[in-house]
């Protein structure tokens, strides 16, 4: 019910806003509700966040080993994030404030200069719109990316204005294609714009890439 709650223009409403910062959901109370509408909170759950662990408990009972201690900010968490990162699915907006995930994955290596601030764009400056000329808002960023000249593969995951590039322990192999994988949470996110914009910080030069960014200034 909190979750399709309607909000005034420009406000997110609070419970989806928590569901799609998650990295864990735990769904209580599972004995007492039949198991279609459990089936459809699942969905309105995953159409929010496509990346985050649901959890069904009843009696708020579950195996603490499934909640603490998950190395969820640090480098740590690079190793299974490749292999979630490759299982994400596409979801629909949100019915409320169309907050959907997307991913995508690019080949190649980016420049971490211009990876920063194609993030800094997104989460500080906010200045990207869709095709529908609304401001895309990040609310959750994760990923695993390819750094030129950097042989170990690097995590990066943002909260609202924070965020972090940190090396995992996890090398390229020689014999397989570096490439980066993206997964972001948020509302008016458009995947071929976010996508042709971080092929920009692989494929093209700062001052290409800046000026296919102005045409994309909120105002």
């Amino acid at each position: 019910m909190h979750l399709t709650e309607e909000k005034p223009d420009g406000l997110i409403n609070e419970a989806t806003r928590q569901v799609a910062l998650a990295d864990i959901i735990l769904i209580n109370k599972t004995d007492l509700v039949p198991e279609e509408d459990v089936k459809k909170l699942r969905t309105t759950i995953r159409s929010i966040n496509g990346v985050g662990q649901i959890l069904e408990t009843q009696r708020s009972r579950v195996d603490l080993s499934n909640v603490l201690d998950l190395h969820a900010f640090d480098s740590l968490s690079g190793i299974s994030l490749q292999k979630k990162l490759q299982h994400v699915p596409g979801t629909q907006p949100h019915l409320d404030q169309s907050i959907v995930t997307i991913t995508f994955e690019v080949p190649g290596n980016a420049k971490e200069e211009q990876l920063n601030v194609f993030i800094q764009n997104l989460l500080w400056e906010k200045t990207v719109r869709n095709k529908d000329n609304h401001c895309m808002e990040v609310i959750r960023l994760k990923g695993l990316v390819s750094i030129k000249d950097k042989p170990q593969q690097v995590i990066v995951q943002g909260v609202h204005e924070l965020y972090d590039l940190e090396e995992t322990p996890v090398s390229w192999k020689d014999d397989t294609e570096r490439t980066n994988r993206l997964v972001l949470i948020g509302r008016n996110l458009d995947k071929d714009i976010l996508k042709q914009l971080f092929i920009a910080t692989v494929t093209e030069t700062e001052k290409q890439w800046t000026t296919h960014f102005k045409d994309q200034v909120c105002t």
